[in-house]
C-alpha cells in the first residue's frame, strides 16, 4: 500500500530515481525541468526544504511499499489561504487512481492540516489524464492559460465544499 508523506531529506535518492525514470514520460506532456535539474539535484533537494520549512510551499511524495516513489503532489505559493496544486505520478503507476487518491490526499491535508481553503491548478489540454484527475476530485476549469506555449486551462477547488473528505 502506498502511503503519501511530507517531502523529507532522506527521499531525496528515491525521489531522484523517479525523476530519472520517468523524465521522457513527464516530458511528454510538462515541460522538461532540463539537465541542471539533475546535475543539482542534491542542492536544489535541500533549498526545497529549506524553503518548505518557511510555510509557502508543502511537498509531498506517495512512497510505495519497498520505499519507491511513486508520486509527487506539491502545493506551492501558499498565501492567504490559498495554494496551486502540482502533481506527477510515475508511468507505471498510471491508470490505477494513484493521481486521484494522491490528488484526494493532499487536498484533505490542505484543508485539515494546513488551513487552506482554496487550491488551484493549471494543465494543457492535450493532458487528458491530468484534465480527468482534476475533475474527478471537484476542480472546475476557470479560464484559460498558456503552459510551455501549449493551450491550457486552469482550475479552481474550494476545499470548503467537498464531500468525500
Amino acid at each position: 500500500m502506498a502511503v503519501l508523506e511530507r517531502l523529507r531529506s532522506d527521499h531525496a535518492t528515491a525521489l531522484l530515481a523517479f525523476e530519472r525514470e520517468n523524465r521522457a514520460y513527464f516530458a511528454a506532456s510538462v515541460p522538461d525541468r532540463g539537465d541542471a535539474y539533475f546535475a543539482d539535484f542534491a542542492e536544489r533537494h535541500r533549498a526545497l526544504l529549506d524553503e518548505q520549512e518557511t510555510g509557502t510551499i508543502r511537498f509531498h511524495v506517495l512512497v510505495g511499499e519497498g520505499g519507491e516513489i511513486l508520486g509527487r503532489f506539491n502545493l506551492v505559493d501558499l498565501v492567504d489561504g490559498e495554494a496551486e496544486l502540482g502533481y506527477r505520478v510515475a508511468e507505471r503507476a498510471t491508470g490505477r487512481g494513484v493521481a486521484t487518491a494522491g490528488v484526494r490526499e493532499v487536498c484533505r491535508l490542505a484543508r485539515e492540516t494546513y488551513g487552506l481553503s482554496r487550491l488551484t491548478a493549471v494543465t494543457t489540454l492535450d493532458n487528458a489524464g491530468s484534465r480527468a484527475v482534476l475533475g474527478r476530485v471537484g476542480f472546475g476549469v476557470v479560464g484559460s492559460v498558456t503552459l510551455g506555449g501549449q493551450a491550457g486551462a486552469a482550475y479552481e477547488l474550494d476545499l470548503g465544499e467537498l464531500a468525500f473528505l
